[in-house]
């Protein structure tokens, strides 16, 4: 049996939005981490705009004062890793994440090697007799960006091999280091429940924020809007895949 790396962070995962976009391959080559490969639902390609709250945070441990709970905006895509023993492994690659504060941007980048960004954020939890109604924002270059769902207040397991279990259920992190060296972590919860989604609003500038190459999404509609109540969750220290 593998020995597990040591945790390096908990938390609470609360309140995902999920709003997920069919893309063309060619467009996620670039950011693709050596030794792995694109992951597919029903032969699509598929990027995800996340809207979900950080609580409890932990590190080694540890308890940051004022960086405990906060809100976090990550555009993301799906992967896949056969590691030397033929087990296929599901995880994501991260464009890009968005946090309120700049020692946890630090942090994640230095140690994780990811691609944390700074910027005013805000978040709310509104009840409305059966529904519930969760906003992110973000304020970037004096624009105000939005993701907002509307839901039942009513929760539903997720049924494997559906397309909310291929959007939620990946325990893998990796980062592209170099064109040959990436690294790889591994992140523990149980399978979530998600709310049936009455409406939502995405009001976001991709090509402002993330470059040309992600503004067809700016007009583009989500193939599928998903939120999920969240659970704790761990996060193990790294590890680094290189040739040798």
């Amino acid at each position: 049996m593998v020995a597990k790396q040591k945790i390096f962070l908990t938390a609470a995962w609360q309140n995902l939005i999920m709003a997920n976009y069919t893309i063309e391959p060619s467009l996620l080559k670039p950011y693709l981490p050596a030794f792995t490969e694109l992951d597919y639902y029903n032969g699509k390609c598929y990027i995800s705009l996340v809207g979900f709250m950080f609580e409890e945070v932990k590190i080694k441990g540890i308890r940051i004062p004022f960086h405990t709970s906060f809100p976090e905006i990550n555009l993301r895509f799906y992967v896949r890793h056969r590691d030397k023993n033929g087990s296929v492994h599901r995880g994501v690659v991260f464009i890009s994440e968005i946090v309120p504060k700049n020692t946890i941007a630090w942090v994640a980048n230095t140690f994780y090697k990811e691609k944390y960004t700074a910027a005013i954020m805000t978040r709310s939890v509104a009840t409305a007799n059966k529904n519930l109604l969760f906003d992110y924002t973000w304020h970037w270059k004096g624009r105000e960006n939005l993701v907002s769902a509307n839901v039942v207040n009513t929760l539903w397991p997720i049924e494997p091999g559906t397309e909310e279990a291929f959007i939620f259920e990946h325990y893998k992190g990796y980062a592209k280091v170099s064109e040959s060296v990436t690294t790889q972590y591994t992140v523990e919860h149980p399978t979530w429940n998600t709310y049936p989604v009455n409406d939502y609003k995405i009001d976001c500038d991709f090509e402002n924020f993330y470059g040309s190459r992600f503004a067809f999404l700016d007009k583009a509609k989500p193939a599928s809007v998903f939120v999920a109540d969240g659970s704790p969750v761990v996060i193990r220290s790294k590890t680094v895949l290189r040739n040798g």
